[in-house]
């Protein structure tokens, strides 16, 4: 299985694991659940999490990446911060 085809699939969000955060919205990037020692944390995917703030031309590409940089790569919020899988994006105008 290429790990594209494991985005497409719903068998990563079917039972959420005790504790995650998840991020509202955002729930087709989410790709899985890790875990740092006994923590389960929610796994997302960088380059569908950019499209979905891309989506409806409400972000350009440069907007969105400085927002997830920001607001979303650099906020704390816990044990249980996400983590996102940086994954290729190419943006093609």
């Amino acid at each position: 299985m290429t790990l594209n085809a494991l985005y497409d699939t719903q068998a990563a969000r079917s039972e959420v694991p005790e504790g995650v955060l998840l991020a509202d919205g955002f729930e087709d990037a989410l790709i899985g659940y890790g875990y740092q020692f006994t923590n389960p944390i929610a796994v997302y995917s960088r380059k569908k999490y950019l499209e979905i703030l891309m989506e409806n031309g409400i972000m350009n590409y440069e907007e969105a990446t400085e927002y997830f940089d920001f607001n979303v790569v650099g906020a704390w919020v816990g044990e249980s911060t996400p983590v996102f899988l940086d994954d290729e994006f190419v943006y093609e105008e």
